[in-house]
């Protein structure tokens, strides 16, 4: 009886280890407080000589036309005088806007970097995000504005990072939010207004950009070393490229996407990346 009884108290012990255990993997995987590529890492501090690396993503042909969006089942955005045209693939003169650009690899993987103390702020204006896309570190605020005159409902939907799905009405004060794993990239979307759609580019690091309308990109204060320069773009996919920067260096890379890409069926395009910690 005695023997007994001894096991039987170490199976219940075992138990609530195992429930525990279970608990806290479940509780660190929904809040993304585990799993941090920087953790325990020394804290980069400049030697003066990083470099730079810069260039224009291109698009080759005839890009698709936009389509026009129905945004009759809420008068608050027809009347809000913004765009109704889709804006996914967003060419001018050649140049592609919104690929957002970073570097993955080399000796920024050996660092932890400095928390932006400063939140990324993406607005809704018109019943669109603004800007579409963006790149925030982790542990960086990201603050979410509503200046239209409708109420939204922003809906991240991460695969690394905790979700959350927040109504927002009209002169409500800003959402904010952070995201503690790295991703690229979290899709962001409206449940109320189904053609508003963004982008959030989460790294442990700041060495990404974002290409302007002209398609350029620029980042900068890089340590010295080679790298995967990593270029992406919501619907036409991923290109990559290894690049040496040299001490002091100003590196020049270019992309170029095409028109063959732009009419892929959906299928077959490369999604988004998920970087894993």
């Amino acid at each position: 009886m005695k023997r007994f009884s001894t096991l039987s108290i170490i199976i219940v012990l075992a138990t609530f280890l195992i429930a525990g255990c279970g608990d806290r993997y479940n509780k660190n995987k929904n809040e993304g407080t585990s799993g941090d590529p920087s953790a325990g890492r020394t804290a980069y501090a400049s030697k003066g000589d990083e470099g730079s690396v810069s260039g224009v993503i291109k698009f080759d042909g005839t890009p698709p036309a936009p389509k026009r969006i129905d945004m009759g089942a809420d008068a608050n955005c027809a009347a809000a005088g913004g765009s109704t045209m889709t804006d996914d693939v967003s060419v001018a003169d050649g140049k592609l806007e919104n690929v957002f650009v970073y570097v993955k690899g080399g000796p920024v993987d050996n660092f932890s970097f400095e928390t932006p103390s400063t939140p990324v702020t993406i607005d809704q204006q018109g019943c669109r995000y603004h800007p579409r896309v963006l790149g925030i570190q982790t542990g960086q605020t990201l603050r979410v504005t509503n200046s239209d005159s409708t109420t939204h409902n922003v809906h991240p939907t991460p695969k690394n990072n905790q979700e959350w799905n927040q109504s927002q009405s009209p002169n409500q004060g800003p959402i904010e939010k952070k995201f503690n794993r790295p991703e690229t990239l979290i899709p962001v979307k409206c449940n109320v207004h189904p053609w508003m759609k963004a982008n959030v580019g989460v790294l442990a690091h700041p060495y990404f950009a974002v290409t302007a309308k002209d398609g350029s990109f620029s980042i900068k204060n890089l340590p010295p070393g080679t790298y995967t320069l990593v270029a992406w773009h919501e619907t036409l996919g991923e290109k990559t490229q290894n690049i040496t920067v040299g001490a002091k260096e100003s590196k020049t890379q270019d992309f170029a996407y095409g028109a063959a890409q732009a009419f892929m069926p959906t299928s077959l395009r490369v999604e988004a990346a998920l970087v894993l910690p």
